[in-house]
């Protein structure tokens, strides 16, 4: 019931996953990734236990193709699953199972795959992959978004939309950045407002935050205070609305 990216940035070694569905919260389950070890895709008839134990498998030093291998051994429910994954050296592997909902299937390139079930066409999965490696010139992120709204635009989940959801790791267990549309008319138009709105300020404070080397993090507030706020002086003297929400600051 979904399609997905996996996909690792071959310059930054970033790892993300983008995801859409016509089904309630897809970002909630399919999306698993750890920083410096994998990222894994879990879907159709969804096994969380896939992401979790398939990102436990790539940190044991586990190829994809064994992960793969060991998880669909142990489940008399594979025939009803489809995952894809990717470690943090680049290799990646891809499982579809017999009995998932047409058109069903899987593509795999270098640092990347796509992989769909009940779709409009195998159209999805290529275009979603084909829009990728186009804008490899563009931040990970961008590229993601670029490629599911390809993917959407060729026909998507052929009952219609949804959710989605957008996960990035950087060499952290926690996400560098991690959005969602949960319940939307057109999810993948929401999680580019949200990236937008994540630009205006999350971002900034994202590269602040404590890691395994510096466990400190930034300590001081003013320069990131002073850059957030030259981009909002920039953007209100170039009269660009803010793409957030966000009520007004109190005074």
């Amino acid at each position: 019931m979904t399609w997905s990216i996996v996909a690792r940035d071959p310059l930054t070694g970033h790892l993300g996953i983008a995801v859409a569905t016509r089904f309630f919260a897809v970002g909630a389950l399919v999306p698993h990734i750890r920083g410096g070890i994998g990222a894994v895709a879990t879907q159709a008839f969804v096994s969380p236990l896939y992401g979790v134990d398939g990102l436990s498998l790539l940190a044991a030093g586990k190829a994809p193709e064994e992960v793969i291998a060991e998880l669909t051994a142990r489940d008399a429910g594979r025939n009803q699953r489809q995952l894809h994954l990717i470690d943090a050296k680049g290799h990646n592997a891809a499982f579809t199972g017999a009995a998932c909902i047409d058109w069903a299937g899987h593509l795999i390139d270098e640092n990347v795959s796509v992989a769909g079930n009940m779709l409009t066409s195998r159209d999805v999965v290529t275009e979603t992959l084909a829009t990728y490696k186009k804008a490899m010139d563009k931040p990970l992120a961008e590229r993601l978004l670029l490629a599911m709204q390809a993917g959407e635009d060729a026909g998507g989940d052929k009952r219609g939309k949804q959710s989605a959801a957008l996960v990035i790791h950087r060499d952290q267990d926690y996400p560098w950045l991690s959005i969602r549309a949960d319940d939307h008319p057109d999810p993948l138009a929401e999680l580019v407002r949200l990236h937008a709105v994540a630009g205006e300020r999350y971002l900034h404070v994202a590269e602040t935050m404590a890691t395994r080397q510096n466990p400190n993090g930034m300590t001081d507030r003013r320069e990131i205070d002073e850059k957030i706020a030259a981009l909002e002086a920039a953007r209100i003297a170039e009269g660009r609305p803010s793409a957030s929400c966000a009520t007004p600051l109190k005074t």
